[in-house]
């Protein structure tokens, strides 16, 4: 009778504190969000306005140095988050590259979500609107200069392509997305979300690593947790591949659009959180 008991209080405990849990962990990577953002708010602070560069682990490019030599651009993370540099904790710890917002943060824990894919020491990346690479109707072409950021194109009052913190203002910074959770080290530079186009992007899958919700920061230094409307969202075929001595989730059949009302709802509010609005017409 005794066992009995202790298995029925088992059954009814297990599910509530396996909720408790994973709210628990939600509540972390809320404040990691936070946290990454209110750095990324204080290095452009620091440098005048300029936005820190949004490919994670930075770039070389020739540049200005001409044909003989390379520009190199800090990622904002580091090539020590690089999955080959951080298979091992100690490793990761005494390795000096970790990028433009360590000085505002130095805890690599609040790189990774604790939810996110085994083996992963970053789970975070900012949105590609955020001074990342260039996505077509979004810059002007052959601007920037010695930093290679391209100039963004105005809508109205909307800057699509952010470079500095003033151009966050038609949205305003409530509005403009900077972080969010991917659950996995970034197969490309950073969140890829179309400007022109009404579908997702293969390598930048939508994140559903919190029981089929995503979380985002937004540049005015709060974060969202977004439950997914549309079932397709859920349900696009993904597929691992390997990246850099690990495995990265895609998109199985390329790039992917939404057909159902729901789907097409979850796409375009990332869109506008990344573009501050859309560049096609809305269904």
């Amino acid at each position: 009778m005794v066992i009995a008991v202790i298995a029925l209080l088992l059954a009814l405990l297990i599910p509530v504190l396996g909720k408790a849990r994973k709210l628990g962990q939600r509540a972390v990577c809320l404040s990691n969000l936070k946290q990454l953002t209110l750095a990324w708010t204080s290095y452009a602070t620091e440098y005048d306005g300029k936005l820190v560069n949004g490919r994670p682990f930075g770039l070389r490019a020739r540049g200005e140095l001409g044909e003989r030599g390379y520009l190199a651009v800090e990622g904002w993370a580091g090539n020590a988050f690089l999955p080959r540099n951080s298979q091992y904790r100690a490793v990761l710890l005494q390795n000096p590259d970790k990028g433009a917002l360590w000085p505002w943060i130095k805890d690599i824990d609040i790189y990774r979500c604790p939810r996110g894919r085994t083996g992963h020491a970053l789970t975070y990346t900012t949105v590609v609107s955020a001074n990342g690479c260039d996505v077509e109707g979004t810059f002007i072409a052959e601007s920037g200069g010695r930093e290679l950021n391209k100039i963004g194109k105005r809508v109205g009052g909307t800057v699509l392509h952010l470079t500095r913190l003033t151009d966050i203002t038609n949205p305003g910074a409530s509005q403009r997305a900077v972080f969010l959770d991917n659950g996995q080290t970034p197969a490309s530079s950073d969140f890829y979300v179309h400007y022109l186009y009404p579908m997702w992007k293969v390598h930048s899958a939508p994140p559903i690593h919190h029981e089929g919700s995503m979380t985002i920061s937004m540049a005015d230094g709060h974060a969202e947790f977004w439950k997914w409307k549309g079932r397709e969202t859920l349900n696009f075929s993904r597929k691992l591949a390997v990246w850099d001595n690990l495995f990265c989730e895609i998109l199985a059949d390329g790039d992917c659009e939404p057909e159902t009302e729901d789907g097409i709802y979850d796409l375009q509010r990332l869109q506008r959180a990344t573009w501050g609005r859309l560049g096609y017409t809305a269904r």
